[in-house]
């Protein structure tokens, strides 16, 4: 049996899965919930999670998914009207009767919200340099993101500017190993640096260009440029 508090929190994250398809963030369950501090949301959810109601889904910080309500679970009404209900005597009314509504239908599960990428490092957006490979991994908003795997490369270096591809920024990355002339893509040169470029068949041969007019174009034989994804967005932190 849940507690007011869980039922409640449990009752809020569903209302707002189904109007939204997005999970609440913890600083609107706390207010939902007129709690203090997040400690207590997280106390709540570690707890419903135990339970067996709820689950997070791996990979995206704070998508949560509603497995199952309790047997007392309550008609459709609005989280906030239910907290109402239950502390009806704080205000001097009565306190609603709620009756069992039929078993709910599926939740859908919130599709846009953060995905943590895996980091492999930073790539080079002048000379190649080697991309290291890390267990580091970057949160992205999954709007940023469509279909196929994605990573992340910290850029490093100025030849993608005129691109507005800055030094710092973060490359974010559809695996591929095919390209068009013109795309932005991860080049893995000679198996060992890669760097990111505008790809060009040229005469035979492969050619990698910058943006910024300070650098030259790159050739090199088609056997010793791989393409390793292609760039799918960007992101940029402001310090």
């Amino acid at each position: 049996m849940l507690t007011r508090k869980q039922h409640e929190l449990l009752t809020f994250i569903q209302v707002r899965l189904e109007e939204s398809g997005i999970s609440p963030s913890f600083e609107e369950m706390k207010e939902a919930l007129d709690l203090k501090s997040k400690s207590g949301v997280h106390r709540l959810i570690s707890a419903l999670e135990e339970r067996g109601f709820i689950r997070r889904l791996p990979n995206r910080a704070r998508a949560l998914e509603v497995l199952r309500q309790p047997d007392s679970a309550v008609g459709k009404q609005s989280a906030v009207q239910q907290i109402a209900n239950a502390d009806g005597g704080a205000t001097g009314g009565s306190v609603t009767a709620l009756r069992p509504a039929p078993k709910a239908p599926p939740v859908p599960v919130a599709a846009n919200d953060v995905i943590e990428l895996p980091l492999h490092g930073k790539i080079a957006a002048g000379v190649p340099i080697e991309a290291l490979e890390t267990t580091a991994t970057l949160p992205v908003p999954a709007a940023l993101l469509g279909a196929g795997e994605h990573y992340a490369l910290e850029v490093s270096g100025d030849s993608m500017v005129e691109a507005g591809i800055f030094d710092g920024d973060y490359a974010l990355v559809r695996k591929t190993d095919m390209a068009r002339d013109g795309e932005i893509v991860v080049a893995l040169v000679r198996g060992e640096e890669a760097t990111l470029k505008y790809l060009h068949h040229e005469k035979g041969m492969v050619r990698l260009d910058p943006a910024n007019a300070a650098y030259d174009p790159q050739f090199y034989r088609p056997d010793e440029v791989t393409v390793q994804g292609k760039l799918a967005g960007l992101l940029r932190r402001y310090h």
